[in-house]
């Protein structure tokens, strides 16, 4: 029994060091400078930008409209405040781009992230830049229709099944 409690530690420092060595194998690698940079690239051809271009102002409008709820007294001042703070914080939402392309890093390999560019460059990519916001308006315009036409065929099948049962709804 001594033999087994003296054993028993070093198996145990065995054990935690195996499972910390397969938990540092899973974690994922820190993306390369090139890495970033094609992803930055990527980003802007697909222009990612447009998506939080107006982030700084937005967030400082919201939060001047929080604390007017409370404030109303201070109205001509928040407004003024929100211009000081818009200012002091322009810029600010480049932030937002530079996570989004270590993002990308950590999701594609450099040479992914490197034909991903060479593709939206060529006229394919540029196409698929140009008409893809419109295919996908013209997608989401057709669910919505066939979603209005399928709760109706839904709501039939609803009111049959209940008459049915002898009960009109």
């Amino acid at each position: 029994m001594k033999g087994l409690f003296r054993f028993l530690p070093a198996a145990c420092l065995a054990v935690a060091l195996m499972f910390s060595g397969i938990a540092l194998a899973q974690q994922p690698v820190s993306p390369t400078p090139a890495a970033i940079a094609s992803a930055k690239e990527l980003l802007t051809l697909k222009h990612a930008n447009a998506m939080y271009a107006n982030a700084v102002p937005g967030i400082v409008e919201r939060t001047k409209t929080t604390l007017l709820q409370s404030n109303l007294n201070y109205q001509k001042d928040l407004n003024e405040v929100a211009l000081i703070v818009a200012k002091s914080l322009a810029g600010r939402e480049k932030e937002i781009g530079d996570g989004m392309a270590k993002i990308y890093a950590s999701h594609f390999t450099e040479q992914e992230l490197k034909d991903l560019v060479t593709f939206y460059k060529s006229p394919l990519g540029q196409k698929l830049l140009a008409e893809e916001p419109k295919a996908i308006e013209a997608s989401m315009a057709f669910m919505n229709q066939w979603a209005q036409q399928f709760a109706a065929v839904v709501n039939g099948e609803f009111r049959a099944e209940m008459r049915k049962r002898g009960k009109e709804i």
